[in-house]
C-alpha cells in the first residue's frame, strides 16, 4: 500500500466477547458484527478497542451480498448505516470498513494514495460484479493505477459449493481459467471446491488490476484466528479496514 494509507484486518483475539464469540481459545473475542446475537455491549466495546487503532469512526454498512458501492464519507455516526457491500472514500481520516467471517475482504488503494476502497466478496457479490464496480467507483473519483489486497477468506480446501455457484461464475467470466476454479468434491456429486482468491484476482484482471497481493489466508480452517461463518454456525465477524491520511 502507498506510505500515505493506512490498513489493518482484524482476528478474533483481543477483546471482550464471550462463548461462541471468544477467541477460540477461552478469551475474549474481538467480535465486531452487532447482527450476530452477540452482548452489545461488548460488540460496542470491541469497536471502541479498534477505533483507538484508527484515525476515525469506520464507515460501516450493511452488507446484503450484492454489488452496491457507498461513499464512506457520507456514513454518519447518527445516521442510519447504509446499505453496500463496498465502501470508498476521498477524504484524510474517513475509514472504509467490512466485516467478514468466510468471505472475501478486498481493500483498495489507488498508488496516489488519494482514493482508499473496501469490498465485501461473498460469492454472490463477486460473481455480480462488486470488486469491478468497487474499482469503477474509485476510477471515477479520481483514482489512478490501483492495488488491491485479498483478506482472510474461506480457503480452496474448505469452500463447498453447488452447481449454481459454477453456472453464475461460468456467466460472469466464461472461460477455462474460470472453470479451473472448481474442483469436482470426490463422493458428492453436483459438488465442488471452490477457490474464491483465483476468481477474485480473475475478476480484478478483468478490470485492468494486475497489483493485487494478499490471499491464501483461509478462516474456516484457523478456529483459534478467524471467525467462520461456514465452520462454526454462530459466531462473530472480523473487519478489514483502510484509510488515508
Amino acid at each position: 500500500m502507498p506510505a500515505t494509507v493506512g490498513a489493518l484486518a482484524t482476528s478474533r483475539d483481543g477483546g471482550v466477547s464471550v462463548g461462541p464469540y471468544d477467541d477460540g481459545k477461552g478469551g475474549g473475542g474481538l467480535n465486531l458484527g452487532l447482527h450476530v446475537n452477540d452482548a452489545p455491549d461488548a460488540v460496542a466495546a470491541n469497536r471502541a478497542l479498534l477505533q483507538g487503532w484508527l484515525p476515525g469512526r469506520p464507515a460501516w454498512i450493511a452488507q446484503v451480498h450484492g454489488a452496491d458501492v457507498v461513499d464512506a464519507g457520507t456514513v454518519g455516526a447518527d445516521q442510519p448505516v447504509r446499505t453496500g457491500d463496498a465502501s470508498i472514500a476521498t477524504m484524510p481520516g474517513v475509514v472504509c470498513a467490512i466485516l467478514t467471517a468466510d468471505c472475501l475482504p478486498v481493500l483498495f488503494a489507488d498508488l496516489d494514495g488519494k482514493v482508499v476502497g473496501a469490498a465485501h466478496a461473498g460469492w454472490r457479490g463477486l460473481a455480480g460484479g462488486v470488486l469491478g464496480a468497487t474499482v469503477r467507483a474509485m476510477r471515477a473519483a479520481g483514482a489512478g493505477e490501483i492495488t488491491a489486497w485479498m483478506g482472510p477468506a474461506i480457503g480452496p480446501d474448505a469452500f463447498e459449493v453447488g452447481d449454481d455457484v459454477v453456472a453464475a461464475f461460468a456467466a460472469a467470466l466464461p472461460g477455462d481459467a474460470t472453470r479451473a476454479c472448481f474442483t469436482a468434491y470426490p463422493g458428492r456429486p453436483g459438488k465442488y471446491l471452490a477457490d474464491m482468491f483465483t476468481l477474485a484476482r480473475l475478476m480484478l484482471a478483468h478490470d485492468g488490476l494486475e497489483r493485487v497481493h494478499g490471499g491464501g489466508l483461509c478462516t474456516a480452517s484457523a478456529p483459534e484466528r478467524f471467525y467462520s461463518y461456514r465452520r462454526d454456525g454462530v459466531t462473530g465477524r472480523q473487519a478489514s479496514v483502510i484509510w488515508f491520511r
